[in-house]
């Protein structure tokens, strides 16, 4: 093992350790009592983010429920290196934010379009005047119901309530609060903050209310949380076995590592057939990930594999050549019927077992364990017909309106992006498998 992987494993295990975790949480409560802070959630809002119209809406909700004081910031979009192909981004936004307003019973219109710089203005100007009043949980909802919904009437007339508004107010605060979030370590909107941990909109509130829960915080012990998190069932769909996943994936995304063993389990489960389709890391092929993304997603990653179950924290990023020769094992395993094996091995062995992918000693343990020989391994690293492959997939990935890992889809149906949508893939497993009635997601309907 070189040095250089030797520090990567121990800064990454001490950094998504528990006792760490712990210790940060502590310093932190210690830190907001000394203050004199009663318990407050800090909410970071983008007015033009339909994620963050989903989580706005669950502010009244969880000051109901736990009682914390409820602290709202306005926030610009991120910048262009923390959300790469924003267009892309932004339409599919549209699409998964009406899916999952309908799972968590929350609004958001089905046929929304990207509003008019104009009208994110209006809201933008709107907001800012509900914050300085302290009525920001009381319009936000409403008034960013106006702006997806395309009533610019209602909007504009919202807006012209703030005639005597301070014209810098809106930019004043929009600045101050995009400097707040950068000193607390973040870079999106959609987020809260509670006592040095951040939370991403209605997907990681269930982590927030088990913090706000374990400060005894809780009104209601024992009740359903507000937002957990949601799994697939795994009651196989009929005639599921017609069906195929395709599963796009790289070798430097942790949430890639959440993810396979899973979607392996879902197809497993309804018969389907899984398709791999390996791609090369983000870096590399020319996005930005900017180093507090970085750390944010390791951090969110360690929560997320202890509520799964995986193992995760010793990681040895395998950026370059770690990440190539993955995918030229990966390459031929496919054609020996091992892909799904090694595909999981070399993950795991990335993120959870601080294996370097770009050291002989990391790769070929990786590949033994899911059943290549060392000579398979061997050739496999002497062919470089892999990249045909993954340019493949690279071009499959962006004609299905997407550009980051992990992403899948079941073939013939719309491609869903990130390791907490494996319940939205398995819905659509069930629409294309019963024809003859129409599914609602999660048995809600329209």
């Amino acid at each position: 093992m070189s040095l250089r992987t030797h520090i990567m494993r121990s800064v990454t295990t001490v950094l998504t350790s528990p006792a760490r975790r712990r210790m940060a949480r502590d310093l932190a409560a210690v830190s907001a009592r000394l203050r004199g802070e009663r318990p407050t959630v800090r909410y970071f809002h983008q007015a033009d983010d339909p994620y963050s119209h989903l989580a706005v809406q669950m502010l009244p909700r969880l000051r109901a429920r736990y009682g914390v004081e409820i602290d709202p910031y306005l926030v610009p979009p991120p910048e262009d290196s923390a959300a790469p192909d924003r267009e892309r981004l932004r339409a599919y936004g549209l699409r998964d934010a009406a899916r999952l307003a309908q799972a968590r019973g929350v609004g958001f219109p089905a046929n929304a379009q990207l509003p008019s710089d104009e009208d994110v203005r209006r809201l933008q100007v709107v907001l800012a005047d509900a914050i300085e009043r302290g009525r920001f949980e009381e319009l936000a909802s409403a008034a960013g119901a106006a702006l997806w919904s395309g009533d610019t009437k209602t909007l504009a007339g919202m807006a012209a309530w703030t005639s005597g508004q301070d014209p810098d107010l809106c930019d004043d605060l929009l600045t101050f609060s995009r400097q707040r979030r950068a000193r607390l370590g973040h870079y999106l909107g959609g987020m809260f903050h509670f006592e040095g941990e951040w939370f991403w909109g209605v997907d990681r509130l269930g982590h927030l209310e088990a913090r706000l829960a374990a400060r005894g915080l809780d009104r209601e012990p024992g009740t359903p949380r507000l937002a957990p998190a949601q799994e697939p069932t795994l009651l196989a769909a009929p005639d599921a076995s017609t069906a195929t996943i395709e599963v796009w994936f790289s070798f430097r995304s942790p949430y890639s590592w959440l993810v396979l063993p899973r979607i392996r389990q879902l197809a497993r489960a309804h018969g389907a057939t899984l398709q791999l389709r390996p791609i090369l890391p983000m870096v590399m092929r020319g996005l930005a990930v900017p180093q507090v993304k970085t750390v944010y997603i390791a951090l969110d990653c360690k929560r997320e594999a202890e509520r799964l179950g995986l193992p995760f924290g010793k990681i040895v990023d395998p950026v370059g050549a770690g990440a190539e020769r993955a995918l030229a094992v990966l390459h031929h395993a496919i054609d020996l019927g091992l892909g799904e094996e090694f595909a999981e091995s070399g993950l795991k062995a990335a993120f959870a077992d601080g294996l370097a992918l770009a050291e002989d000693g990391g790769l070929y343990a990786a590949a033994r364990r899911a059943g290549l020989t060392d000579a398979q391994t061997a050739a496999a690293l002497a062919d470089d017909s892999w990249r045909d492959r993954v340019e493949a997939n690279r071009a499959a990935l962006l004609d299905a309106g997407l550009w980051g890992a992990p992403t899948f889809r079941v073939r013939g149906h719309a491609a869903h992006w990130g390791q907490d949508r494996l319940w939205m893939l398995e819905d659509d497993l069930r629409a294309a498998t019963t024809p003859t009635k129409a599914y609602a997601p999660n048995g809600l309907s329209g």
